[in-house]
């Protein structure tokens, strides 16, 4: 199902979420899904970094909106655990993140 939002909510440097994805603008309009494949936190409350990538607002995990892969994995003391970064990237580049469409109808921008 299509959720609209306000291209007025999402500004460049944003996320916010449009139902089961997380749609932010890094310069351009991208929507992923919202969970972390780390431990589900919610991608919409995350941010975007200088590269344009979305990052987890929980453990730093860092998306590439393009592909839907983690090309970072969990940070903090999660980054200390050998291998789990590896097998966090590993698993997104056999199940990225959904990815939408969004295209934008006036005032609004449509996720699908």
């Amino acid at each position: 199902m299509s959720q609209t939002v306000p291209a007025a909510d999402v500004p460049e440097g944003t996320v916010t979420g449009a139902g089961s994805y997380a749609l932010g603008n890094n310069g351009e309009y991208f929507a992923v899904g919202r969970k972390c494949r780390h431990l589900r936190a919610d991608l919409a409350g995350g941010s975007i970094d200088a590269d344009g990538c979305l990052v987890c607002p929980w453990h730093g995990a860092k998306y590439d909106v393009r592909s839907g892969r983690m090309v970072r994995g969990p940070q903090g003391v999660f980054a200390k655990i050998p291998g789990l970064g590896t097998a966090f990237k590993a698993l997104t580049s056999v199940l990225p993140l959904a990815r939408g469409t969004v295209t934008q109808q006036g005032d609004n921008l449509v996720v699908d």
